[in-house]
């Protein structure tokens, strides 16, 4: 640009592609510059454009709670990895102050959402690239003490949707009324909703091409996995006592349901065993099994029976991560075609810069990409979060 011309012979055009290649976070600021500065930057062909090429450059996801804090980091994922552990900082995003639950927590297309088993516990959905966050109400009409919750997105829609399951005893029944809540609609407004079929929920879920998956007992006592489409609201149970398995985690396997187990050696370390079970075609209950031994040949990390699944990266690695631990914490990569591991120390730093000094819970989840779109109105809860002594902070 020459010193004569200013940013107006640049055209809006132009602006908004190069603008649209920067984070989340540089973007909520540009949006402080000006009212023209925000209309344009909260116009929904931006926001498509930002979240298109956020897409492209998946990051994996990290919520960590620390004490009463929750924090969410993240890093680009890998391309390329070499085969010595590296060390990489993660960038810190927002952090939730006071006890928001006890449990973790789900994930759906870039948000996170806070569930308790406990009715009287808040429930928290929040959007940690740009610090938005609200407080769902719970259903009016609540016949039972504990319930089990889940989010799951519609990507035909572009429909959040929390699917809240009464039990009791733990047994979401066949004749009790669930409730199901569509994001986004105005008005945040439990439906009921009936299941037809009586089981037992588990937290493991999973939300893959509009369908949510969740782990189970049936009603036959054997285990199971839950499938509920978020756009039609049907329910679809499939038992696994064909499989002679017991699943630890649920993942997304190449736009695929699939169930892991981590079988670890004596002392709880490596080498160990990874099983995966992919659900090929759900309606006729085909599964695929998958068996790999992963060994740590340098001896550089120690675990201790703490490993969970997050995923499974584009190009095939399989990632696995530390889910309870202390410094140094890690991120493992796993290449099936190549039979190699790969260790990554990941440091996390605190909203005021400080590293980690005790032992801290991990979720973490992979391809994950910044929408700075947000589907509830947060003025109607903000001030409740205030009354009640609960803060955000961006980092």
């Amino acid at each position: 640009m020459n010193r004569g011309e200013n940013s107006d012979s640049i055209p809006i055009d132009l602006i908004l592609e190069i603008l649209s290649r920067l984070p989340a976070k540089s973007i909520q600021r540009f949006r402080c510059v000006s009212k023209l500065w925000k209309s344009m930057l909260s116009q929904s062909y931006f926001t498509e454009l930002f979240l298109n090429k956020s897409s492209s450059r998946p990051r994996l996801l990290f919520v960590v709670k620390q004490d009463s804090d929750w924090l969410f980091f993240s890093l680009p994922q890998p391309q390329n990895l070499d085969e010595k552990s590296s060390l990489v900082v993660a960038d810190c995003h927002m952090k939730f102050s006071k006890d928001i639950s006890p449990y973790n927590c789900t994930y759906a297309s870039g948000l996170i959402y806070f569930h308790n088993m406990d009715n009287d516990a808040v429930r928290v959905i929040c959007n940690p690239s740009t610090g938005q966050y609200a407080i769902l109400p719970l259903p009016e009409r609540r016949t039972h003490r504990h319930s089990y919750s889940y989010l799951g997105f519609d990507p035909i829609d572009k429909e959040f949707k929390v699917l809240f399951m009464n039990t009791s005893k733990f047994i979401a029944s066949s004749d009790i009324d669930h409730y199901i809540l569509t994001l986004g609609t105005g008005k945040l407004r439990w439906r009921k909703i009936q299941c037809p079929f009586t089981h037992n929920p588990f937290w493991n879920r999973i939300c893959i091409n509009g369908v949510l998956y969740y782990l189970a007992h049936s009603e036959r006592k054997y285990y199971a996995v839950v499938c509920f489409d978020v756009r039609s609201e049907k329910f679809k149970l499939v038992e696994l006592h064909r499989l002679d398995c017991c699943l630890y985690g649920l993942i997304n396997y190449k736009g695929k349901l699939c169930g892991v187990n981590l079988k670890y050696a004596s002392d709880g370390g490596f080498p160990l065993e990874l099983r995966m079970w992919v659900l090929e075609d759900v309606e006729k209950e085909e599964w695929t099994t998958y068996a790999y031994t992963l060994r740590d040949e340098n001896k550089l990390v120690k675990v201790n029976y703490n490993l969970s699944v997050a995923g499974v990266t584009a190009s095939g690695e399989i990632v696995l991560v530390d889910h309870n631990t202390c410094k140094p914490f890690y991120v493992f990569y796993f290449n099936p075609k190549r039979n190699t591991l790969q260790s990554v120390e990941i440091k996390f730093f605190g909203a005021k810069g400080e590293a980690f000094k005790t032992s801290f819970l991990v979720d973490a989840f992979i391809d994950h990409a910044e929408d700075l779109k947000f589907h509830i109105k947060t003025t109607t809860y903000a001030a409740y979060l205030e009354e009640d002594h609960r803060t955000l902070e961006m980092c």
